[in-house]
Protein backbone atom coordinates (compact mmCIF):
# COMPACT_ATOMS: atom_id res chain seq x y z
CA UNK A 1 0.00 0.00 0.00
CA UNK A 2 1.40 3.37 -1.06
CA UNK A 3 1.60 6.26 2.60
CA UNK A 4 -1.14 7.80 1.48
CA UNK A 5 -3.32 5.14 0.88
CA UNK A 6 -6.46 5.07 3.95
CA UNK A 7 -5.12 3.01 6.48
CA UNK A 8 -8.74 1.33 6.68
CA UNK A 9 -11.92 0.83 4.52
CA UNK A 10 -15.01 -0.59 4.21
CA UNK A 11 -16.24 -1.38 0.85
CA UNK A 12 -20.03 -1.70 1.20
CA UNK A 13 -20.53 -3.34 4.64
CA UNK A 14 -23.53 -5.02 5.99
CA UNK A 15 -23.53 -6.16 9.61
CA UNK A 16 -26.38 -6.84 11.79
CA UNK A 17 -27.52 -8.93 15.15
CA UNK A 18 -29.95 -11.59 14.87
CA UNK A 19 -33.21 -10.06 12.08
CA UNK A 20 -31.76 -6.91 12.91
CA UNK A 21 -29.46 -5.08 10.54
CA UNK A 22 -27.31 -2.59 11.96
CA UNK A 23 -24.84 -1.68 8.83
CA UNK A 24 -26.55 -1.06 5.19
CA UNK A 25 -23.73 -1.49 2.16
CA UNK A 26 -21.55 0.43 4.35
CA UNK A 27 -18.24 2.64 2.77
CA UNK A 28 -16.07 4.57 4.64
CA UNK A 29 -12.29 5.32 4.68
CA UNK A 30 -10.09 6.33 7.55
CA UNK A 31 -7.12 8.87 6.51
CA UNK A 32 -3.76 7.31 8.02
CA UNK A 33 -2.03 9.97 9.99
CA UNK A 34 -5.56 11.28 11.03
CA UNK A 35 -7.92 11.21 13.76
CA UNK A 36 -11.28 10.33 12.75
CA UNK A 37 -14.35 10.44 14.72
CA UNK A 38 -17.34 8.12 14.47
CA UNK A 39 -20.32 9.74 15.72
CA UNK A 40 -24.23 9.19 14.97
CA UNK A 41 -27.12 8.52 17.33
CA UNK A 42 -26.81 5.40 20.23
CA UNK A 43 -27.65 1.91 18.58
CA UNK A 44 -26.05 3.10 15.24
CA UNK A 45 -22.90 0.91 14.44
CA UNK A 46 -20.16 3.23 15.90
CA UNK A 47 -18.71 0.26 18.08
CA UNK A 48 -19.37 -2.92 15.60
CA UNK A 49 -17.55 -0.72 13.32
CA UNK A 50 -14.64 -1.03 15.73
CA UNK A 51 -15.41 -5.01 15.91
CA UNK A 52 -15.43 -5.41 12.49
CA UNK A 53 -12.01 -3.78 12.58
CA UNK A 54 -10.33 -5.50 15.05
CA UNK A 55 -12.21 -8.49 13.69
CA UNK A 56 -13.99 -9.59 16.35
CA UNK A 57 -17.30 -9.61 14.20
CA UNK A 58 -16.99 -10.20 10.18
CA UNK A 59 -19.01 -8.65 7.98
CA UNK A 60 -21.75 -10.10 6.74
CA UNK A 61 -21.26 -8.94 3.21
CA UNK A 62 -18.72 -6.13 1.95
CA UNK A 63 -15.22 -5.97 3.06
CA UNK A 64 -13.00 -4.67 5.90
CA UNK A 65 -9.58 -3.42 5.14
CA UNK A 66 -7.19 -2.80 6.98
CA UNK A 67 -4.10 -1.82 5.08
CA UNK A 68 -4.80 -3.11 1.83
CA UNK A 69 -5.73 -6.34 3.81
CA UNK A 70 -9.35 -8.10 3.98
CA UNK A 71 -10.05 -8.66 7.88
CA UNK A 72 -12.75 -11.00 7.36
CA UNK A 73 -10.30 -13.15 5.73
CA UNK A 74 -7.74 -13.23 7.99
CA UNK A 75 -6.51 -16.86 9.44
CA UNK A 76 -6.55 -16.63 13.28
CA UNK A 77 -1.94 -15.87 12.66
CA UNK A 78 -2.85 -12.87 10.42
CA UNK A 79 -5.40 -11.29 12.25
CA UNK A 80 -2.97 -11.85 15.44
CA UNK A 81 -0.39 -10.15 13.87
CA UNK A 82 -2.52 -7.47 12.86
CA UNK A 83 -4.10 -6.88 15.92
CA UNK A 84 -0.61 -6.27 17.55
CA UNK A 85 -0.23 -2.78 15.02
CA UNK A 86 -3.54 -2.04 16.44
CA UNK A 87 -4.52 -0.11 20.04
CA UNK A 88 -8.08 -0.49 21.58
CA UNK A 89 -9.28 2.20 24.60
CA UNK A 90 -12.51 0.76 25.85
CA UNK A 91 -15.20 2.15 27.75
CA UNK A 92 -14.47 3.26 30.70
CA UNK A 93 -10.95 1.70 30.44
CA UNK A 94 -11.53 -1.99 31.41
CA UNK A 95 -8.37 -2.12 33.34
CA UNK A 96 -7.46 -5.61 34.94
CA UNK A 97 -8.70 -4.61 38.55
CA UNK A 98 -6.35 -6.86 40.28
CA UNK A 99 -3.06 -5.45 38.87
CA UNK A 100 -1.64 -2.26 39.25
CA UNK A 101 -1.14 0.36 37.16
CA UNK A 102 2.18 -0.75 36.02
CA UNK A 103 1.49 -4.28 35.68
CA UNK A 104 -2.03 -2.87 33.37
CA UNK A 105 0.41 -0.91 31.19
CA UNK A 106 2.82 -4.01 31.31
CA UNK A 107 0.33 -6.83 30.20
CA UNK A 108 0.76 -6.43 26.41
CA UNK A 109 4.52 -6.05 26.56
CA UNK A 110 4.83 -8.91 28.22
CA UNK A 111 1.67 -11.26 26.50
CA UNK A 112 3.43 -10.38 23.03
CA UNK A 113 6.75 -10.05 23.45
CA UNK A 114 9.72 -11.60 24.86
CA UNK A 115 11.56 -8.68 26.13
CA UNK A 116 13.74 -8.53 29.25
CA UNK A 117 12.21 -6.97 32.18
CA UNK A 118 14.77 -4.47 32.55
CA UNK A 119 13.19 -3.10 29.22
CA UNK A 120 9.75 -3.85 30.01
CA UNK A 121 9.89 -1.33 33.00
CA UNK A 122 11.74 1.32 30.91
CA UNK A 123 8.60 1.27 28.18
CA UNK A 124 6.08 0.89 30.60
CA UNK A 125 7.64 4.03 32.51
CA UNK A 126 7.97 6.07 29.23
CA UNK A 127 4.36 5.02 28.31
CA UNK A 128 2.80 5.91 31.90
CA UNK A 129 4.87 9.58 31.52
CA UNK A 130 3.58 10.06 27.99
CA UNK A 131 -0.13 10.57 30.10
CA UNK A 132 1.28 11.66 32.99
CA UNK A 133 0.81 9.06 35.55
CA UNK A 134 4.39 7.95 35.63
CA UNK A 135 4.06 8.70 39.45
CA UNK A 136 1.04 6.42 39.50
CA UNK A 137 2.62 3.16 38.48
CA UNK A 138 2.87 1.63 41.67
CA UNK A 139 -1.49 2.37 42.67
CA UNK A 140 -4.23 0.25 41.86
CA UNK A 141 -7.18 0.70 39.89
CA UNK A 142 -9.37 1.01 42.72
CA UNK A 143 -7.05 3.89 44.19
CA UNK A 144 -7.29 6.19 40.80
CA UNK A 145 -10.07 8.38 39.61
CA UNK A 146 -11.55 7.93 36.37
CA UNK A 147 -10.06 10.31 34.35
CA UNK A 148 -7.33 8.77 35.60
CA UNK A 149 -7.67 5.26 35.07
CA UNK A 150 -8.65 6.10 31.17
CA UNK A 151 -5.51 7.67 31.02
CA UNK A 152 -3.90 4.71 32.20
CA UNK A 153 -6.17 2.35 29.80
CA UNK A 154 -4.22 4.61 26.98
CA UNK A 155 -0.89 4.06 27.80
CA UNK A 156 -2.03 0.43 27.66
CA UNK A 157 -3.05 1.33 24.32
CA UNK A 158 0.00 2.32 23.52
CA UNK A 159 2.69 0.13 25.04
CA UNK A 160 3.35 -1.53 21.61
CA UNK A 161 3.58 1.15 19.72
CA UNK A 162 0.48 0.62 17.47
CA UNK A 163 -0.20 2.67 13.80
CA UNK A 164 -3.74 2.74 14.98
CA UNK A 165 -5.73 3.26 18.26
CA UNK A 166 -9.48 3.10 18.23
CA UNK A 167 -11.28 5.19 21.39
CA UNK A 168 -14.76 3.76 22.09
CA UNK A 169 -16.38 6.28 23.85
CA UNK A 170 -13.38 7.87 26.05
CA UNK A 171 -15.00 11.02 27.34
CA UNK A 172 -18.06 9.29 28.62
CA UNK A 173 -18.70 9.52 32.33
CA UNK A 174 -15.20 12.47 32.80
CA UNK A 175 -15.59 15.57 34.33
CA UNK A 176 -14.79 18.92 32.31
CA UNK A 177 -11.32 18.77 33.41
CA UNK A 178 -10.79 15.18 32.65
CA UNK A 179 -12.73 15.27 29.42
CA UNK A 180 -10.35 18.12 28.38
CA UNK A 181 -7.51 16.05 29.38
CA UNK A 182 -8.31 12.81 27.47
CA UNK A 183 -8.73 15.32 24.09
CA UNK A 184 -5.44 16.80 24.69
CA UNK A 185 -4.18 13.33 24.87
CA UNK A 186 -5.62 11.84 22.10
CA UNK A 187 -4.39 15.00 19.08
CA UNK A 188 -0.93 15.26 20.92
CA UNK A 189 -0.31 11.19 20.63
CA UNK A 190 -1.94 10.79 17.42
CA UNK A 191 0.41 13.71 16.22
CA UNK A 192 3.68 13.05 18.45
CA UNK A 193 3.74 9.33 17.36
CA UNK A 194 2.45 9.19 13.84
CA UNK A 195 -0.81 7.57 14.50
CA UNK A 196 -3.61 6.98 12.55
CA UNK A 197 -7.04 6.81 15.38
CA UNK A 198 -10.79 6.25 14.89
CA UNK A 199 -12.61 8.40 17.88
CA UNK A 200 -16.34 7.22 18.69
CA UNK A 201 -17.83 9.67 20.85
CA UNK A 202 -21.21 11.54 21.50
CA UNK A 203 -19.49 14.56 22.81
CA UNK A 204 -19.73 17.04 19.63
CA UNK A 205 -17.77 20.23 21.08
CA UNK A 206 -14.71 18.35 22.28
CA UNK A 207 -14.71 15.65 19.41
CA UNK A 208 -14.97 18.37 16.50
CA UNK A 209 -12.20 20.25 18.45
CA UNK A 210 -9.52 17.37 17.91
CA UNK A 211 -10.79 15.42 14.77
CA UNK A 212 -9.52 16.10 11.37
CA UNK A 213 -12.17 13.83 9.90
CA UNK A 214 -15.77 13.21 10.90
CA UNK A 215 -18.26 10.74 9.95
CA UNK A 216 -21.79 10.34 11.07
CA UNK A 217 -23.28 7.24 10.54
CA UNK A 218 -27.03 7.24 10.49
CA UNK A 219 -30.05 4.21 8.98
CA UNK A 220 -27.10 1.97 8.87
CA UNK A 221 -24.71 4.50 6.21
CA UNK A 222 -23.01 7.19 6.15
CA UNK A 223 -25.41 10.21 6.36
CA UNK A 224 -22.19 13.01 6.31
CA UNK A 225 -18.35 13.27 6.30
CA UNK A 226 -15.68 15.60 6.10
CA UNK A 227 -14.01 17.74 8.11
CA UNK A 228 -15.67 19.02 11.58
CA UNK A 229 -16.90 22.59 9.63
CA UNK A 230 -17.91 20.95 6.98
CA UNK A 231 -20.24 18.34 8.71
CA UNK A 232 -21.64 20.85 10.83
CA UNK A 233 -22.69 22.84 7.23
CA UNK A 234 -24.42 19.58 6.25
CA UNK A 235 -28.09 20.33 5.66
CA UNK A 236 -29.27 16.75 6.62
CA UNK A 237 -32.31 16.43 9.09
CA UNK A 238 -30.21 13.63 11.09
CA UNK A 239 -26.93 15.15 11.15
CA UNK A 240 -28.92 18.65 12.60
CA UNK A 241 -30.50 16.52 14.88
CA UNK A 242 -27.31 14.70 16.01
CA UNK A 243 -25.62 17.87 16.05
CA UNK A 244 -27.75 20.16 17.69
CA UNK A 245 -28.97 17.49 20.13
CA UNK A 246 -32.98 18.03 19.30
CA UNK A 247 -35.19 15.64 20.68
CA UNK A 248 -37.33 15.22 17.58
CA UNK A 249 -36.19 14.59 13.91
CA UNK A 250 -35.10 11.46 11.72
CA UNK A 251 -34.45 9.86 15.17
CA UNK A 252 -37.71 9.26 16.95
CA UNK A 253 -38.20 9.26 20.49
CA UNK A 254 -40.17 6.15 20.64
CA UNK A 255 -38.86 2.65 19.72
CA UNK A 256 -41.12 1.13 16.88
CA UNK A 257 -44.28 -1.01 18.23
CA UNK A 258 -47.45 -1.21 18.27
CA UNK A 259 -49.64 2.05 18.27
CA UNK A 260 -50.94 3.94 21.20
CA UNK A 261 -54.46 2.67 19.83
CA UNK A 262 -53.26 -0.83 19.41
CA UNK A 263 -51.84 -0.83 23.02
CA UNK A 264 -54.54 1.11 24.85
CA UNK A 265 -57.76 0.31 23.19
CA UNK A 266 -60.22 -2.11 23.98
CA UNK A 267 -58.96 -5.30 26.22
CA UNK A 268 -59.48 -7.60 23.25
CA UNK A 269 -56.01 -8.06 21.44
CA UNK A 270 -53.54 -6.89 23.76
CA UNK A 271 -50.30 -8.64 24.00
CA UNK A 272 -48.80 -7.03 27.08
CA UNK A 273 -48.87 -8.53 30.86
CA UNK A 274 -52.05 -8.33 32.60
CA UNK A 275 -51.77 -7.00 36.45
CA UNK A 276 -51.80 -9.44 39.22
Amino acid sequence: MTPTAPLVELHNVSFGYGERLILRDLSLQVPRGKVTALMGASGGGKTTVLRLIGGQQKAQQGQVLFDGKDVGAMDAQALYAARRRMGMLFQFGALFTDMSVFDNVAFPLREHTDLPEELVRDIVLMKLHAVGLRGARDLMPSEVSGGMARRVALARAIALDPELIMYDEPFAGLDPISLGTAAQLIRELNDAMGLTSILVSHDVEETFRVADHVVILGNGGVAAQGSPDAVQASTDPLVQQFIHARPTGPVPFHYPGATAEEDFGPVQGRTGRRRA
